[in-house]
């Protein structure tokens, strides 16, 4: 350690917050690489994603209507990343195009850009349409005179550039989405609206954004017209941040010879996750959001909830009886059926040759600990992770959301089994994270700092290695008991491209 960080390095580091031993293992990891997942096969329904029929869909929402009265229960959204990639092709539009040369059409074919025609086609379409247009025409007095190209790129300008909306430099949470009946309605509005199905009488439902400090005036304008809600902000704290290394793996330093260090990830949230004292917790992407379609998502969500209030009282019981020293035999089976059948969670071969008391503790140790159930859409060919049987390095089968980035793709076998993933990421999740005695479990002692991610960035210029946090709901929550249900389509309706937002879902339809 001595070779690598001066005295000023250690100084530095003490004075950020950061762990010295979680740096000394990013360096490990940097110089030694990550471990690829060993993806045993893809999880489908009937074996790892449950599939239900309707009666079962109405059974837990009444089982969800008839006890969230006896938890306390809150939606955590995180909203802290910019709105850069949802303009990326338009950024790289007004950095290529020149308004006194070129013409759109011939943009268009040189560079195959459909995403711009498909843009200025639906232009009056957007939510944010009125609003640009008026604001280009202060920035362009001469708008009117201009051809239909210049029009085209002055809306761009006026769209991105700081004198104008300056959309892609804002989070996605502030901006403009869905219009109904002439108002303009936010991602922030749109999950301020779901929390219906959580709310309980006489009491303010709860949500808590994660989000850049910044923004926080923003986020707090367009909340406050709200008083039925009880909102709470964290931000990515620095603690979490991640060391950058040179080439030769050796830490990347700035003009000033001082540590540079580089936000961890989405993973870094499960910092913010474990603030949470509340008993439920659902979780949504920021984006996730839909005009239309809004029972169908309320009700799936119930299901979700359902199921994880009815799982997490089983397994409360059982933890219960387990406590017993004088726990008969045929208990002990009948827990070890429900979760191998029930949790999808196969124990150990040798499980049938252990003594009584160390089946016990066994199964104790496998059932305390944090539980989600995570609704999973059908994988129409978007771009992402999904949900396998992955084998740990103890040989062990677990259910984990796999990403690409994850699985050694060279390994013919591998990417067969990723290839032919029927599912997609989580859209939803609904976490239960206090233990059987109503105790908040700490949440960074579930996560597997093997499906960490090494990324390649540039830093003033110069190439630099960057180390990613494991996702929130893949590594971070590796070694929770993990669910999986089959969602409707219905319910994913993110916002990846400001394309997206001409789609069906978030088009009005007087719903």
């Amino acid at each position: 350690m001595e070779k690598i960080f001066s005295e000023a390095d250690l100084k530095y580091i003490v004075q950020r917050g950061n762990s010295l031993d979680k740096i000394m293992q990013q360096l490990h990891y940097f110089k030694n690489g990550i471990p690829k997942i060993n993806l045993h096969k893809c999880a489908t329904i009937g074996d790892g994603i449950w599939k239900l029929n309707s009666k079962e869909q109405n059974q837990y929402i009444t089982y969800f209507d008839e006890h969230k009265i006896q938890f306390e229960i809150e939606k955590f959204v995180p909203a802290s990343g910019a709105a850069t990639r949802m303009f990326q092709f338009l950024n790289e539009f007004l950095n290529q195009f020149d308004p006194e040369t070129d013409t759109i059409t011939s943009y268009i074919n040189k560079f195959k850009d459909q995403n711009l025609n498909i843009f200025i086609v639906g232009i009056r379409n957007f939510p944010f349409h009125p609003e640009l247009k008026a604001k280009t025409r202060v920035l362009f007095p001469d708008y009117i005179n201009f051809t239909s190209d210049q029009k085209i790129h002055a809306i761009i300008y006026t769209l991105l550039n700081e004198k104008g909306l300056h959309f892609a430099a804002k989070p996605k949470g502030i901006l403009p989405f869905h219009v109904k009946s002439d108002s303009v309605f936010t991602p922030i509005d749109e999950h301020v609206a779901e929390t219906i199905y959580y709310q309980k009488e006489n009491t303010k439902a709860k949500i808590h954004f994660t989000i850049s400090k910044e923004f926080k005036s923003h986020f707090e304008t367009i909340l406050n017209k709200y008083n039925h809600i009880e909102v709470n902000f964290s931000y990515q704290d620095q603690t979490s941040d991640t060391i950058a290394v040179e080439a030769n793996n050796m830490p990347f330093r700035l003009e000033n010879n001082e540590l540079f260090f580089r936000p961890g990830g989405h993973g870094a949230l499960i910092e913010n996750l474990n603030q949470l004292t509340s008993d439920v917790v659902f979780i949504k992407n920021i984006d996730n959001v839909a005009q239309n379609n809004i029972k169908d998502g309320i009700a799936n969500k119930k299901i979700l909830g359902g199921i994880l209030l009815e799982i997490q009282s089983q397994v409360f019981n059982y933890l219960v009886e387990l406590q017993d020293e004088n726990i008969s035999e045929s208990k002990i089976k009948d827990i070890k059926k429900f979760v191998e059948e029930r949790l999808s969670m196969p124990l150990l071969d040798e499980f049938s040759m252990f003594q009584k008391n160390y089946q016990r503790e066994y199964l104790i140790k496998v059932l305390n600990r944090p539980i989600r159930v995570c609704g999973m859409v059908k994988n129409e060919g978007e771009p992402g992770g999904g949900p396998f049987w992955v084998i740990d390095s103890k040989g062990r089968r677990t259910l984990q959301i796999v990403e690409s980035s994850q699985v050694d793709l060279q390994n013919i076998k591998q990417k067969e089994i990723f290839k032919n993933s029927t599912h997609f990421n989580p859209v939803d999740l609904v976490c239960g994270i206090k233990n059987f005695k109503g105790e908040k479990f700490d949440l960074t002692k579930f996560v597997d700092p093997d499906t960490a991610f090494i990324t390649e960035k540039t830093k003033n210029g110069k190439p630099i290695k960057a180390f990613e946090l494991p996702g929130l709901w893949n590594g971070a929550m590796a070694k929770w008991i993990t669910i999986f249900v089959e969602v409707p389509l219905t319910t994913f309706n993110p916002v990846k491209t400001v394309n997206d937002l001409l789609k069906p879902a978030h088009q009005p339809n007087n719903e």
